[in-house]
């Protein structure tokens, strides 16, 4: 089962407005790591994050160990040890196992890097997306969008224009 590490942003978006359930739509292991847990501070995400954690579909790891944060640094150009780092060493530790990862995020750079080192990469938009083809109605999802937009995420035009398009081909 591919792992599926979620970093804060889709946390924190989706969490805001209490529809973190829509991440267990997808086909993997969800994984919060310690690290990104505490970068969701926010209320009410951060009580939401903790209901989803108590679903036995989504793990908690405690530690990741044997994990290269030096290099994971290096690649981000990072002096301490964040969130971002050790979901970076997480992947790199997957793909340099020829293992498959995937990791959903909001932030292009972080998007960039795992990419580039060979995991599979979303954001929160395509997190509703995924939940429309598991089933969601297509105007549920354009709703969630606009919630999600007012709640935090602030899209431009253009990617609320683009998430509408990507809405309206999952439901076809």
């Amino acid at each position: 089962m591919t792992p599926i590490y979620l970093d804060a942003t889709p946390l924190i978006a989706l969490g805001a407005i209490g529809e973190l359930d829509q991440l267990t739509h997808f086909d993997g292991a969800l994984i919060v790591i310690p690290e990104v847990r505490k970068e969701v501070t926010t209320e009410p995400a951060r009580t939401n994050l903790d209901r989803l954690l108590d679903r036995p579909d989504v793990q908690t790891v405690p530690a990741l160990g044997n994990l290269d944060d030096d290099y994971a640094m290096e690649i981000l150009g990072a002096t301490t040890v964040t969130g971002d780092v050790r979901l970076v060493a997480a992947v790199l530790a997957h793909t340099d196992a020829d293992e498959p990862a995937a990791l959903v995020s909001d932030d292009r750079r972080l998007r960039t890097v795992a990419r580039g080192l060979g995991a599979d990469v979303t954001g929160t938009i395509g997190v509703i997306v995924r939940a429309v083809e598991e089933g969601l109605e297509e105007t549920a999802a354009k709703d969630l969008v606009r919630r999600v937009d007012q709640h935090g995420l602030h899209m431009t035009g253009e990617l609320r224009e683009t998430a509408d398009q990507l809405i309206e081909d999952a439901a076809e």
